[in-house]
């Protein structure tokens, strides 16, 4: 049962209703501006209830039954109003689901920021975030000081709440209409990708809605449904339970995972370190990303079968396989599980000589590699006709240097990713050494110029051009197959290096996570491009 309630904040008084199990978990639900409200939510918070659950839903100030002008509101007022209602109705310490409309996608993000632990569930329907400039400033009527700051191009990329998202580790849904004339493709597109950093995401597509989501759940009882029960996968797990449990079966009935860890600098897929209580460690590979979770049947198989390859593989030290869904049959994702291999990730400049070295030396091993089974040729990551490269004469030329058919080759065995955050060390000065290489998804059959060309592109990102550019040296240093001459070689090293215009963060994103923060977008785009003229000059 629904029970209606008023509260008392900040001289306004705030209408709405709460009901449901006081035992269980609570799901609050917001609304978005303008002229929405509570009430085309009721739907959508006796939904909540009736799966088990304490629902709250408000108005916030200036909005429906509460009091107050929605001119003189903010989105701290907001977000303050809400705590004050989830701390009136809501079990002290219990845990929350929260579940935001258009603009309370951002009050979410405050919410979980505030709260913490407590969130084990968000549902975020076309979620609007905003610049931290905006936060005080009162609404308005729609063309003072918050309205400007907010239209400024590009200005929610400075919200503080993708960075909460990102960070956030329980279960999220984000409902996406098919139709959308109010929030910007782009700003989807950033939470999505903050969301699908940690936590347990799934996207919930509405093709036939637009903008106005709690209206199509209002009307549309099924898909309400759907939702709901998508929002509440698995929450005492915190979204995980079914790969939990595929885990458990696969280490054996002896043993069982004693800590789960994030690890740092992954960007396809969450990579998670798993502690067995034995004092072992594996290695959880999860495809949580929209677009590879939809290949992840062929790429975790491919991996799968590589790491079966690899096994024994003298001078190649890849991570044992363990188990893997492909098709998450039985897990949440598609999940591959292997062994964890000693070292880190070393992206500081620190011992950098011996260290470009070593990639060299690998990557002739991983070359040397002869499978009894020809894998998948080579995929090219980018055309001509796909290509955004830098304004003027240097990226017309670049662009004009890779319109052409391949050159031809004499194949080996590709790792096709092979570039510092893909390779482990441990030991420093004349005791560094390679541990481990990771990241096999990607192997294939082509020329060992596109290893090269890739391995290049990212030491130019990350250590500067001159590094980048001076590889291939190296790598013929430590006895590498033959590479290509003259325009042939040029012609793999900016296939590689112009899939990364016009956004050199691409690549460099998780580098930052791993402490690089210098690498600023400005930085990584005068690196790109003073890369790409070396090359020119080089061999063109």
């Amino acid at each position: 049962m629904i029970f209606d309630f008023t509260h008392d904040h900040g001289g306004e008084r705030l209408s709405g209703v709460y009901g449901g199990d006081p035992s269980g978990v609570t799901a609050v639900v917001l609304h978005g501006a303008g002229t929405s409200s509570t009430e085309r939510l009721l739907p959508l918070a006796r939904e909540f209830v009736a799966h088990g659950c304490r629902g709250i839903a408000f108005d916030f100030s200036g909005h429906g039954g509460s009091t107050g002008r929605l001119s003189e509101s903010s989105l701290r007022r907001r977000f303050e109003q809400a705590v004050a209602v989830i701390d009136a109705y809501a079990p002290a310490d219990g845990p929350l689901v929260l579940v935001g409309f258009s603009m309370s996608g951002q009050t979410v993000a405050d919410l979980v920021r505030h709260y913490g632990h407590r969130v084990t569930a968000l549902g975020l329907c076309a979620p609007a975030v905003y610049t931290a400039q905006a936060w005080d400033v009162p609404f308005g009527d729609g063309n003072g000081r918050f309205s400007e700051t907010i239209r400024q191009p590009g200005s929610w990329r400075q919200t503080p709440a993708l960075e909460v998202l990102r960070a956030y580790e329980g279960r999220a849904v984000l409902a996406v209409p098919g139709t959308d004339t109010v929030i910007p493709a782009a700003v989807t597109e950033a939470v999505q990708d903050a969301l699908a950093a940690r936590a347990q995401y799934s996207r919930f597509d509405l093709p036939d809605a637009q903008h106005q989501l709690g209206t199509w759940f209002r009307d549309h009882a099924e898909d309400r449904r759907k939702f709901v029960e998508e929002v509440l996968t698995g929450l005492d797990d915190r979204g995980w339970t079914a790969t939990r449990a595929w885990v458990a079966k696969h280490i054996g009935n002896d043993r069982s995972v004693a800590d789960s860890r994030l690890l740092s600098g992954g960007w396809s897929s969450q990579m998670r370190r798993l502690t067995l209580d034995d004092g072992s460690d594996l290695v959880q590979r999860t495809l949580v990303k929209p677009f590879f979770r939809h290949a992840g049947s062929g790429l975790l198989a491919r991996e799968a079968s590589v790491l079966t390859l690899l096994e024994g593989q003298e001078g190649v030290p890849a991570p044992e396989f363990v188990a893997v869904d492909a098709t998450a049959e039985h897990c949440d994702h598609p999940t591959l599980l292997m062994s964890a291999l000693p070292g880190r990730v070393r992206v500081d400049e620190d011992d950098l000589d011996r260290r470009l070295d070593l990639l060299a030396a690998q990557l002739v091993r991983i070359h040397g590699v002869v499978p009894d089974d020809r894998p998948r040729t080579y995929q090219a990551w980018t055309s001509p006709e796909h290509i955004r490269p830098p304004v003027g004469r240097l990226g017309e030329r670049a662009v004009d240097m890779i319109r052409r058919d391949p050159p031809s080759y004499e194949g080996c065995f590709l790792h096709r990713d092979f570039h510092p955050g893909n390779v482990l060390f441990t030991g420093a000065g004349p005791g560094l050494r390679i541990t481990g290489v990771v990241d096999w998804v990607e192997a294939s059959c082509g020329p060992a110029d596109l290893d090269v060309a890739h391995c290049s592109t990212a030491l130019a990102l990350l250590h500067g051009p001159r590094h980048g550019l001076d590889f291939r040296e190296r790598y013929e240093a430590h006895g590498g197959r033959d590479l290509a001459d003259g325009a042939d070689h040029l012609y793999w090293r900016l296939l590689d290096a112009l899939h990364y215009c016009p956004d050199a963060t691409k690549l460099a994103g998780p580098w930052r996570d791993l402490g690089r923060h210098d690498l600023t977008p400005d930085l990584l785009g005068d690196r790109l491009e003073a890369y790409m003229d070396g090359l020119l000059q080089r061999y063109g």
